[in-house]
């Protein structure tokens, strides 16, 4: 039996213990599952910010009707009226409830002492030091990097069109195409031009769509398609820091940056430069596929950014005569989204339609009418709807926290913060 686990017996419906008991997961198993719970402002796991007071695990009661653990964490926020109080709740009961043997999860939250609160400020300013980065970009803007375990299942389709769809809804999008090797953004988009410099910053390409707009950025718009660049390592990593510290994105509702395929450098050096990222996976209906993606979202949490959700792409292909075919199987995306306990976001159907539409410039979600077109308009609501946004001013943020330690220090001479 795995040491991590307790075994206890388990009661089947007529009350009588069945001959397989239920395996629970021990503390240590859910504290390791809650590391993958990021506070998307400081860019850290719960427990390591000293957010997690207390985890303690029973067996269901017979009674419930239920089999399994009921796991009830402590969460210490900074204040009682935390704004990010909800995805961070969600967050800890789809993680926790992914673990085997989780019937139930609960959620229990508390204020932080200011002792605590001061331990956090420390931790914050110290994360705050060896990941910074000056980068042009709102702190209310949604910054998503799509991603992916490998090549070839549309990740550059999703972000293309993810990003078209954001931008019918009235939002300002800059996409990123941090693929340095392999960009394909500007092709799809049917966008050319030179990226210029103004001041020392690098000003993206815009396109106006419907009501919101795009600024796009990529090495496509430097370099020739057919040019092979043979950049590697720390090189790939400058270049992508280039692109988030010179260039002057200006207002943004969201920042989609579409990642290579694969977990290398230039996935590692994102999490370092860029901590409140969030993460959406794109994977396919094949179960070789959902394990490699799977591997794109440990690394994501390895690296401490969130995980926000799964997308499915080349679901299923109708053909004319409206009967729709799984060609390439059933269930990938919900069997992945379960698995590292996120939501499935949506489901791309499998279209000719949506590779044409890239080759020629048109993404298929330009014109904002069509069944395709509906499907990523719903794919954008549901982005909207699950990925938090990073207030500006929120009660319980560390920036707010360190004005109001300024603040006091310099009403009481210096003698005086919040931890005292």
């Amino acid at each position: 039996m795995d040491p991590s686990t307790t075994s206890v017996p388990q009661a089947d419906t007529f009350g009588k213990s069945d001959l397989e008991p239920a395996v629970l997961p021990s503390e240590s198993a859910v504290r390791e599952a809650l590391r993958g719970v990021i506070d998307p402002e400081l860019g850290d796991n719960i427990v390591d910010l000293g957010m997690i007071r207390s985890v303690s695990i029973a067996a269901a009661e017979p009674a419930t009707g239920r089999s399994g653990a009921e796991v009830t964490v402590q969460v210490a926020l900074t204040i009682a009226g935390c704004p990010l109080r909800s995805q961070i709740n969600s967050d800890i009961e789809a993680r926790v409830g992914a673990l085997a043997g989780v019937s139930r999860v609960a959620v229990r939250t508390g204020e932080m002492t200011p002792a605590e609160r001061a331990t956090l400020m420390d931790r914050a300013r110290l994360k705050a030091q060896d990941n910074a980065v000056e980068i042009d970009i709102p702190t209310a803007a949604r910054v998503l990097a799509i991603s992916s375990g490998k090549g070839g299942v549309g990740k550059s389709s999703v972000t293309v069109n993810l990003g078209v769809a954001l931008a019918q809804r009235g939002s300002v999008v800059g996409i990123l195409d941090a693929d340095i090797w392999g960009f394909s953004v500007p092709r799809m988009l049917g966008m050319e031009g030179r990226l210029e410099a103004e001041t020392g910053k690098i000003v993206p390409l815009e396109m106006t769509v419907g009501p919101g707009l795009l600024k796009v950025v990529s090495m496509g718009f430097l370099a020739d398609e057919d040019s092979a660049i043979m950049w590697r390592g720390l090189v790939l990593n400058r270049a992508l820091r280039q692109f988030l510290e010179d260039v002057r994105w200006g207002h943004l509702d969201f920042l989609l940056v579409d990642m290579p395929p694969g977990t290398g450098d230039v996935q590692m050096g994102l999490a370092r430069m860029l901590p409140r990222a969030q993460v959406l996976v794109v994977t396919t209906p094949p179960l070789s596929a959902q394990k490699v993606a799977a591997r794109a979202a440990d690394m994501a949490r390895r690296g401490h950014l969130r995980v926000a959700g799964v997308i499915e792409n080349m679901s299923s292909f109708t053909c004319e005569h409206g009967t729709s075919y799984a060609l390439f199987g059933r269930g990938g995306g919900e069997r992945l989204a379960q698995r590292i306990g996120v939501p499935l976001l949506g489901r791309i159907p499998l279209d000719p339609e949506v590779c044409d539409a890239g080759d020629t410039g048109r993404p298929v979600s330009l014109d904002g009418t069509g069944p395709l077109a509906a499907v990523f308009a719903t794919l954008a609501e549901s982005v909207e709807r699950s990925v938090a946004t990073v207030p500006e001013a929120a009660g319980c943020t560390a920036r707010m926290l360190d004005h109001v330690e300024q603040a006091l220090a310099g009403a009481l001479g210096g003698r005086t913060g919040l931890g005292s």
